[in-house]
């Protein structure tokens, strides 16, 4: 199987106040298409892990791949560039932004990408939101629509640039059950129909049972995966 993320020997310091050796020797890895979740204690480096596998944080020994290319190292610039276009990314709280519509929201990163004219940008964002059945939504301020329906405008907008992984920060962390079950069906589809990588942080045993597999972590070292 090919490999859409891998790392090797990935190692995180805090150095303030003290030296505090976060990430220890991590190597991981995702198939395409495969949906992989990971879980561990609060504190034990696995929101940390996630921040350097979408080159958001680049502080940090080891190497990092990306669909087979060693992204470690490489300047700002580059990185934002690969970030945008390779990886969408879902938080647990939406960052949207309140005063703009949800059409707006979903085109933002197509549009600071410039890979496409705006009409197709159009087009691709209102395709995304029939599929997540939010298209109605599409006029209305992201600041009236509801905390369940904000999470899966954030997920479109997480898909504008065709990414090749999606990443999630406790995605599913602030939604009631029903809307977390909702998130899940929606990962799920992305991964049965579109071939679509995922890695998810999460706290949710339910959730990630349902993954394909889980990556444990314990101390800042991958206990089993």
């Amino acid at each position: 199987m090919e490999h859409v993320l891998k790392t090797h020997k990935v190692n995180k310091h805090f150095r303030k106040p003290v030296d505090f050796h976060v990430l220890k020797d991590i190597d991981i890895s995702v198939q395409k298409g495969e949906f992989v979740s990971i879980m561990g204690k609060s504190g034990c480096g696995k929101s940390t892990l996630l921040y350097i596998l979408s080159t958001m944080d680049t502080d940090y020994e080891g190497d990092l791949y990306l669909n087979g290319e060693n992204i470690s190292g490489l300047p700002a610039e580059r990185l934002a560039f690969i970030r945008n276009k390779h990886i969408g990314f879902v938080f647990q709280f939406h960052y949207l932004l309140g005063e703009f519509t949800v059409l707006e929201n979903v085109m933002l990163p197509a549009q600071k990408l410039g890979e496409r004219t705006h009409d197709e940008i159009v087009a691709r964002a209102m395709e995304i939101l029939e599929m997540l059945h939010i298209a109605h939504l599409a006029p209305k301020l992201a600041r009236r629509i509801s905390g369940g329906e904000k999470q899966r405008v954030a997920i479109a907008r997480a898909l504008i640039n065709d990414p090749d992984i999606l990443m999630g920060d406790e995605p599913t962390g602030n939604l009631d059950s029903h809307n977390s079950a909702n998130v899940l069906q929606i990962f799920k589809r992305l991964k049965k129909e579109k071939g679509l990588s995922l890695l998810i942080v999460t706290h949710d045993e339910d959730f990630a049972r349902q993954t394909d597999r889980t990556i444990h972590m314990e101390d800042g070292k991958i206990a089993q995966q």
